[in-house]
């Protein structure tokens, strides 16, 4: 069933390619480098370790860092110990971290030298006691990564960990304000490497370099870059996307494969000072989040070169279908490239009406997904898990239809959530924290279109009755509560905002009335 036989859990894809192809590089940053025996030795220490400190099997550890290296000998690492690794997004803010280390119940976290000091923060007003690893440049001595597996075995730990057991705990921002932790199990992984296995435009080639560019934390960033070391390839990890920093890695570590998000493929091709870049080592570029529009498409193909690939998915179903390499180059059906694809193999997609009834092609409906790659469902959150799930099929709360052919055309996301530069806001937590300031008596947040975000977190607010306050003291009251990126990029002020008889606002209503009011703001 599987390519590779003697992979069933993770661990197994470093101990097979140890054996396979010891002296390969597995991971580099362009400064160091692992090989494939490197990464095995060195994530069975750290497996060693965790047991050392008294953390067993189904216990969770969490990761807060930029792209690197150690990202991927820790996730193995934890997983050999049975441990679930729980990796975060390292621009968050302090109380969103405190929220997700207590409901995750980490007791060890490994931090990025930089994000060490907040985490030490974070240590300080947790719920129990929080033990800070730390990598990176700027770590050394007592307290970090290298003392700490130090001494540590390089022999395999002998832990049996079981298929159905939890991998990654990858948390998504919850529609109520409370996160919610997907549990994404060994055989989900092992199942995606099978039905990938299957589709001919996910095949890779024995000297492939995948770029590691997109978050961790993101499905695109961990996934993909999995997929990778599955098939033995080497990884080349970029901490973080930055325009100049991003050219430099292709120019030098020479990827294959990478994956991007619309935002930054619209930034690189309509950057002049990117346009002598060398992209002639790229062969296939992934991208998630949105359609880009046909002008941006056309450059992007003449600027890479390469095959150009969309995909939509959700952390709780991974790659739900996909827009293929072909559709890119299609003058015949250009509406074909506003669409999503259609469904990656093995998943299946339906549209269904508020009865639950699937709808006919062309009509608008609520689009749910089976697939052997589903989470488990939400750690410690059954309520949660109940409203996501329909039986075996996944509410994904996305609008759209499909067509005669299969292929699925979103329209609206009903969850109101914003992807602002391939990051994902639910309105929620920022309305909750924009709430919090005592001048605000009502506000409302929506995506706005923004054509170097592809949506920017908006605010309508209004003003409790005698008091007064600045879109700029309002910007910096949400600063300490949420991460920079969901902070608003713009805040309007408005009289009243559009409810229903029972005082629920109308967002469908708002969103109507956006360019009218973003007119009236700017006049």
């Amino acid at each position: 069933m599987w390519r590779h036989k003697a992979i069933r859990v993770l661990p197994d894809i470093a101990r097979h390619w140890a054996r396979e192809r010891p002296d390969k590089i597995a991971l580099t940053d362009g400064v160091s480098s692992r090989t494939y025996r490197q990464f095995d030795e060195r994530s069975n220490q750290i497996a060693h370790a965790l047991a050392g400190a008294g953390i067993g099997a189904g216990e969770r550890v969490g990761y807060v860092g930029r792209n690197s290296i150690e990202f991927w000998e820790t996730w193995l690492g934890a997983n050999k110990a049975g441990v679930v690794f729980v990796p975060l997004n390292w621009r968050f803010a302090i109380p969103e971290f405190v929220a997700l280390v207590d409901d995750a119940g980490l007791s060890l976290v490994f931090a990025e030298s930089e994000t060490a000091p907040t985490m030490h923060e974070v240590a300080a007003a947790a719920a129990a006691p929080l033990r800070i690893v730390e990598f990176g440049a700027g770590a050394g001595g007592a307290g970090s990564l290298e003392e700490w597996i130090s001494g540590q075995s390089t022999a395999e730990p002998g832990t049996v960990v079981p298929i159905e057991a939890t991998s990654l705990l990858s948390y998504t921002s919850g529609t109520t304000g409370r996160p919610k932790g997907a549990q994404i199990t060994h055989e989900a992984f092992n199942n995606w490497f099978m039905m990938a296995a299957l589709e001919p435009t996910e095949q890779y080639c024995d000297d492939d370099v995948v770029l590691m560019v997109m978050p961790n934390f993101h499905l695109a960033g961990s996934w993909l870059t999995l997929s990778g070391i599955y098939h033995g390839n080497t990884i080349a990890v970029l901490g973080q996307f930055e325009p100049v920093a991003f050219v430099r890695a292709v120019q030098t570590l020479r990827p294959t494969v990478m994956c991007l998000v619309p935002t930054v493929i619209g930034l690189l091709v309509h950057n002049p000072d990117l346009a002598d870049a060398d992209f002639s080592s790229v062969r296939r570029i992934l991208y998630a989040g949105s359609a880009i529009a046909p002008d941006v498409i056309a450059l992007a193909l003449e600027r890479f070169g390469c095959e150009l690939e969309q995909f939509y998915g959700t952390t709780e179903t991974y790659i739900i279908t996909i827009l293929r390499p072909e559709a890119h180059d299609h003058p015949d059906d250009p509406e074909l490239l506003t669409s999503c694809g259609s469904p990656f193999p093995f998943v299946e997609v339906k549209v269904v009406d508020a009865a639950g009834a699937e709808t006919a092609a062309g009509t608008v409906g609520e689009v749910l997904v089976r697939s052997p790659i589903m989470i488990r469902g939400y750690w410690n959150n059954p309520e949660a898990t109940a409203a996501a799930f329909d039986g075996e099929w996944y509410r994904t709360g996305d609008l759209g239809r499909k067509d005669g052919s299969g292929n699925l055309y979103l329209v609206d996301r009903a969850k109101d959530m914003i992807v602002t530069g391939g990051e994902n806001v639910y309105s929620v937590e920022v309305e909750k924290a924009l709430s919090a300031h005592p001048a605000v008596a009502a506000v409302a947040v929506l995506g706005t279109p923004s054509d170097r975000w592809g949506e920017q977190v908006t605010a309508f607010v209004v003003t409790a009755p005698g008091a007064s306050a600045g879109a700029d003291e309002l910007v910096a009251h949400c600063r300490p509560l949420i991460a920079g990126y969901k902070v608003p990029k713009q805040i309007i002020f408005v009289e009243q905002l559009p409810t229903t008889p029972s005082g629920k606002i109308r967002k469908n209503v708002l969103r109507e009335s956006v360019a009218g009011e973003l007119e009236t703001a700017g006049s």
